[in-house]
């Protein structure tokens, strides 16, 4: 659990669980991701996770008393993989303490792979 905020009435606090799913949807709905990935690697080979597991793509770290995620991403091809990466964080960023009210120590983001949009 993450605490969110403490007043007189009690604390806030937000599953792991629902922040990991939270960032994952923020994360999926950027232009030129195609998804999310697994957080390893089978073979050498980038695994798309279905809708249903958005969290599975994210990792969230304790980093001096602040969260700290990881994102594993899959890329369209023929997009630019550098502007996409900083929308991702920027989003990410701002959702999360625009909306749920955490700031986050840092968002590392991991491309796994680029697919052949149809």
């Amino acid at each position: 659990m993450i605490r969110v905020s403490d007043n007189n009435l009690g604390a806030v606090e937000i599953s792991r669980d629902v922040l990991a799913t939270y960032i994952g949807l923020a994360a999926t709905n950027c232009f030129g991701v195609v998804g999310m990935s697994s957080k390893t690697l089978k073979d050498g080979l980038a695994t798309l996770l279905g809708q249903d597991s958005f969290s599975r793509g994210v990792e969230i770290l304790d980093k001096d008393g602040q969260p700290q995620v990881n994102v594993y991403i899959i890329v369209g091809y023929g997009t630019k993989i550098s502007e996409i990466a900083n929308n991702v964080i920027q989003r990410i960023q701002y959702n999360v303490q625009e909306y749920l009210g955490i700031r986050l120590n840092g968002v590392n983001l991991v491309v796994q792979g680029v697919r052949v949009l149809d």
